[in-house]
């Protein structure tokens, strides 16, 4: 785990590597007026980032010392209506952070396509994918973002279950629970969608146990067929698992950040959909009940012939703004906090899996040591093709089907339309 460039090894054979420097500029700036850079996102007031934020602004300055940076830090339950309606009236940030796959693809006619401004970080990070549409890239990728089952090892063993062999069948899943409930009291999994994200995390947490490889890469490709049982059967065991009691209490009151993660922190569930990168983690969760008692499972297999991967993208990015008044001066910035020091930092402190392929990994533990090996073969995450107006409709569809006032063949008819439109 302390081997340089270990993410180039795990990522891509034979990926060839830049220098693991500070970034320079893409090109000169332009000689104006701008002395001030407005940055929106919805992290920098937390504390993990800090050191982060210090290495990209000093990287920054070292370039451009009589500019100001400003950073913003919105709520991001109403980041991206914030950022909409800041645009339409001219007066949004220069540079804007996002989460990859539909929320930047929706908003890329805001965006400035950045491929002339990244060519010499092609290589160095990945994830570019994510914060692309139709070959152009609109935003540099900072973390790597994937969704694994974690469970709790510390339960796993009171309920007399081998944590080193966690559940390889939906069956074997829920005998385990089962097991687990009635030593401990715990159960199944933490769950939270009072904002239609827990269904996002199903989605992509369980579907590679349920979609068989070829459906999976023909939904990822856009060719989604929503009538196939296989994925009828992702929101019916969705349903299944609240009305068996698999769930924690009041999924559609509970906000997954951070309440569902709490849930999971404190023994309440022996389960939870987490990420990777940065927040409801590996790192996080280790705090609470200790690093050697957070294990990563696959999904558990549904539908024979499914074979579990790790679902993970580019995870967070940042763009610039169509209407910044200096492009150029705004990708340097992009570049800054995309740069090796600055990622270094953020790996270190926050335990995000970042973007750059020449840093070592986060630090030593179980369960990156799990999680690592699994990015090879990893695949694109189910929810994240999807646009941001079908995450929208299907989180809300996902909350009556919980509460009951809606089956499963009605939520995907409706998902279906609505992809089909977008």
């Amino acid at each position: 785990m302390k081997q340089r460039c270990l993410w180039a090894a795990a990522l891509a054979v034979g990926l060839a590597l830049t220098g693991c420097g500070s970034a320079a500029p893409a090109q000169p700036s332009s000689e104006s007026a701008t002395n001030k850079l407005v940055v929106w996102d919805w992290k920098s007031g937390e504390p993990g980032v800090a050191s982060y934020l210090e290495k990209a602004k000093a990287d920054f300055a070292a370039k451009h010392p009589g500019v100001t940076v400003e950073f913003v830090a919105q709520p991001y339950d109403q980041y991206y209506t914030l950022l909409g309606t800041a645009a339409q009236s001219g007066k949004g940030p220069d540079v804007m952070l996002f989460n990859g796959g539909g929320q930047l693809r929706d908003r890329v006619d805001m965006l400035l396509p950045l491929d002339q401004y990244v060519a010499a970080d092609k290589q160095r990070l990945a994830g570019w994918d994510a914060f692309s549409k139709d070959g152009t890239i609109y935003a540099a990728p900072v973390t790597l973002q994937g969704h694994p089952v974690y469970y709790n090892k510390a339960i796993y063993t009171k309920a007399g279950l081998d944590p080193a062999d966690p559940p390889k069948t939906w069956e074997e899943f829920v005998r385990g629970c089962a097991a687990i409930k009635k030593a401990t009291g715990a159960r199944c999994l933490a769950l939270g969608n009072k904002e239609g994200f827990g269904i996002q995390f199903f989605m992509s947490g369980l579907g590679p146990g349920i979609l068989t490889p070829k459906e999976y890469d023909d939904w990822i490709a856009g060719k989604r067929d929503w009538t196939s049982p296989h994925v009828k059967e992702i929101f019916r065991l969705w349903k299944q698992a609240e009305d068996d009691g698999l769930n924690t209490d009041g999924a559609n009151s509970t906000a997954l950040f951070n309440d569902a993660f709490a849930l999971f922190d404190t023994g309440k569930a022996a389960h939870v959909i987490g990420l990777m990168s940065d927040v409801g983690h590996w790192k996080d969760f280790g705090e609470f009940l200790g690093p050697d008692n957070v294990g990563v499972m696959t999904a558990p297999v549904v539908t024979d012939g499914a074979e579990p991967v790790l679902p993970y993208d580019g995870g967070i990015g940042y763009g610039i703004a169509k209407t910044a008044k200096d492009p150029a001066l705004a990708a340097d910035l992009v570049r800054s906090l995309t740069s090796t020091e600055a990622l270094t930092a953020f790996s270190a402190d926050a335990g995000a899996i970042t973007s750059d392929t020449t840093i070592e990994a986060p630090q030593d533990a179980p369960a990156v040591a799990a999680i690592v090996p699994q990015i090879t073969g990893g695949k694109p995450a189910l929810h994240v093709a999807l646009s941001s107006k079908v995450l929208d409709l299907m989180g809300r569809l996902s909350q009556q089907l919980l509460s009951g006032s809606a089956d499963v063949d009605d939520v995907v008819r409706q998902l279906a339309a609505a992809d089909e439109a977008s």
